[in-house]
């Protein structure tokens, strides 16, 4: 039974072990809790985000400047741009149209550049490279500078990244690359636009180390917006991934997510990824549910270009999903197996029970006959050494009463030898002296007597009280408060109290009572009936809890 019962362990175990996700590092846990508060709450985020918007629509409107104008239209591109791509195109036109009222040449260059931006974020290369390739950059100010290059580097970006042929893909890389380098050459060092384009530069050389250690080092020295941070997270996840390490990938494209999602941005690519990640894990619920999101967001952001990527990523999704479908078949398999396993091991388990029941049964009803007769016996050993610890106190109170009353014989004895002697002594002076008639008056009279007998019944009180020196007041317990007896001097005992002390002291006869007390039988009788009327508690045992009395 033991050796099935540690097989059947074995193979719960493979079985749970084999399906069994990886223990998550606490913090990715943690991180994943806040972007679910976080999408909770988007709502919020975004009616944030809409009423910034009309506030500066509002000023835009009731303005008459047409400076402040271009500028206001220029914060609400920057509202909009990751917001909702038709409306940022159309502020984009706005600024055009207002810069080209004003007569600024710069402003107009500006504010085309700003739509070679729009256009290439929604897939319109073509439109985009138009736009930004008729605007040499010796046309523009310093401060527009880095926003030329990021263009042209993030269109031919992505270019590269959608070219269907090899050769048109890595000739819009190499000009990828100097876009790059030219972009390095005109940032300020210390930037985010720098920093992130240095760690973009390293991964595409391969430094993936070197982009994370540049990363990390500008977030610990700066301050950073939510979606600064989560810019700053994407890049890192992206360092990350390609150095094979999921689990802090995972943890930068979260803290991406939740920067972008605090940021109610809705052109990104973080949670996506992260839903992706999820699949490959088997959190199909949360990976669907941030996979909706995503595709919602860009389709009310008009993102085409994350609407295409969306779409190429679910082939893979449902590559994903039959693999997982095909794991929990061979896992039910796995399950079937053990459940049939574990059955026949159940079915032999109740057998193997049954039987040991039927065992216990049958032991329990000899035990508990066998505590029966033990209980039984346990009784009469009580009851037998109740009756000799009976018998052992009285033997002790008897030897008690012999000892005090031998002592008390032997003295009584030689007093009387000694008197009687006296008393023969006396009548032979009266003989002796003629005095016959004094000595017939002696023999007649009972003084003599009547003195002993007084002199006995004294000795005997006060022996008795020795012996029981409590007896008068514990007798009285056993009456009636009314009833009690007092004795006209202490050391003494009554009538009543002496019937009772010969009672005590084991003489329960009435007619040895009566010839001791020298009464007739019948006052005796009267006296010991009286005495039980009078009894507190049972009559019938009165005399029984007399006997009682100083017991040792």
């Amino acid at each position: 039974m033991k050796r099935i019962t540690y097989i059947l362990t074995l193979i719960i175990t493979a079985f749970i072990t084999r399906n069994t996700v990886y223990a998550r590092d606490l913090s990715i846990d943690s991180l994943m809790n806040q972007l679910d508060k976080v999408i909770a709450d988007r709502e919020r985020y975004i009616t944030s985000r809409e009423k910034d918007i009309s506030d500066v629509r509002n000023r835009l409107h009731s303005t008459t400047n047409d400076s402040i104008k271009f500028d206001l239209a220029g914060k609400l591109f920057d509202l909009y741009n990751p917001f909702n791509t038709d409306s940022a195109y159309y502020y984009t036109l706005e600024r055009e149209r207002i810069a080209r009222k004003i007569g600024n040449n710069v402003y107009i260059l500006n504010a085309r550049m700003n739509q070679a931006s729009v256009l290439s974020a929604v897939g319109m290369y073509q439109e985009a490279s138009s736009i930004i390739n008729s605007i040499k950059s010796s046309d523009l100010p310093d401060y527009l500078i880095p926003y030329y290059f990021h263009i042209k580097r993030t269109l031919n970006g992505h270019l590269a990244d959608y070219s269907a042929f090899r050769q048109p893909s890595s000739e819009y890389a190499s000009k990828t690359n100097a876009y790059r380098d030219s972009l390095l050459s005109v940032n300020d060092t210390s930037s985010l636009a720098y920093a992130i384009t240095e760690a973009d530069k390293y991964n595409s050389l391969g430094k993936y180390n070197k982009a994370i250690e540049r990363m990390k080092r500008f977030i610990e020295t700066h301050t950073l917006s939510e979606h600064d941070k989560a810019i700053c997270a994407w890049t890192l996840s992206e360092s990350y991934g390609h150095i094979g390490d999921t689990e802090n990938q995972k943890k930068q494209l979260i803290i991406s997510s939740i920067g972008d999602m605090k940021g109610a941005v809705r052109e990104y690519v973080s949670l996506r990824q992260l839903a992706l990640m999820l699949y490959k894990e088997g959190d199909l619920e949360r990976a669907y549910r941030f996979m909706n999101i995503a595709v919602d967001d860009a389709t009310r952001c008009n993102a085409r270009q994350r609407i295409v990527e969306l779409n190429s990523t679910y082939p893979e999704i449902t590559a994903i999903y039959v693999e997982k479908v095909k794991r929990q078949q061979r896992t039910l398999i796995w399950a079937l197996g053990a459940i049939t396993l574990l059955s026949v091991f159940l079915v032999i388990l109740i057998f193997y029970l049954r039987k040991q029941m039927r065992i216990i049964t049958a032991s329990r009803k000899e035990l508990a006959e066998a505590n029966t007769r033990l209980n039984n016996l346990n009784n009469e050993l009580k009851a037998f050494n109740d009756k000799l610890s009976e018998a052992n106190r009285a033997i002790a109170e008897n030897s008690h009463l012999k000892e005090v009353y031998i002592a008390r014989y032997m003295d009584q004895c030689m007093n009387y030898i000694d008197k009687l002697d006296s008393y023969r002594k006396s009548l032979m002076k009266m003989i002796n002296a003629g005095k016959i008639n004094d000595v017939k008056n002696a023999l007649k009279s009972d003084v003599v007597a009547n003195d002993e007998l007084k002199a006995f019944y004294e000795n005997f009180d006060n022996t008795f009280l020795k012996i029981f020196p409590s007896f008068v007041e514990d007798f009285n317990n056993l009456l009636l408060p009314e009833e009690k007896i007092i004795p006209k001097k202490d050391g003494a005992l009554t009538t009543e109290l002496r019937i009772y002390a010969l009672v005590r002291l084991g003489i329960t006869d009435s007619d040895k009572i009566a010839k001791f007390l020298r009464y007739s039988l019948t006052t005796i009788y009267n006296y010991r009936t009286k005495m039980r009327n009078k009894a507190k508690g049972d009559r019938n045992s009165f005399e029984s809890d007399v006997m009682r009395i100083g017991e040792l």
